[in-house]
């Protein structure tokens, strides 16, 4: 079966960094978009990132604004794994952090909608991260 398992989460202080990992088994991994989102207590799970497999030359990625230009996320499919790398730190940044596996391999749906929940049927357990401040 598939499985999805995140590792790299902590506490830290705002402005630190972080590299999330998500090591995936039981599908081909390089054919699927994966996914991070997060959920903070309270709040809904929402979109962090997305990459897309690899498309002619090159991989898609796609950003919540809200981390944009501090969080990159990447892939490496002879291990896989995906990544995130978390730069500047905020404490607004603080939830669990969970990496998916879209239902669909070799489909990228665009840009926009690389963040739908929906789209995506395995998932992790998930990580804490802590950010103080």
């Amino acid at each position: 079966q598939v499985q999805l398992v995140e590792s790299g989460g902590g506490l830290v202080q705002a402005g630190d960094s972080l590299r999330l990992s998500c090591v995936a088994s039981g599908r081909t991994f390089s054919t699927y978009v994966m996914g991070w989102f997060r959920q903070a207590p309270g709040k809904d799970r929402e979109f962090v990132a997305a990459i897309s497999s690899y498309i002619g030359s090159t991989y898609y990625s796609n950003y919540a604004d809200s981390v944009k230009g501090r969080f990159t996320i990447s892939r490496d499919n002879a291990k896989n794994t995906v990544y995130l790398q978390m730069n500047s730190l905020k404490p607004e940044d603080t939830a669990v952090y969970y990496c998916a596996t879209d239902s669909n391999p070799n489909l990228y749906r665009g840009p926009q909608t690389m963040g739908t929940l929906t789209n995506y049927d395995y998932w992790g357990q998930g990580t804490q991260v802590t950010v103080s401040s």
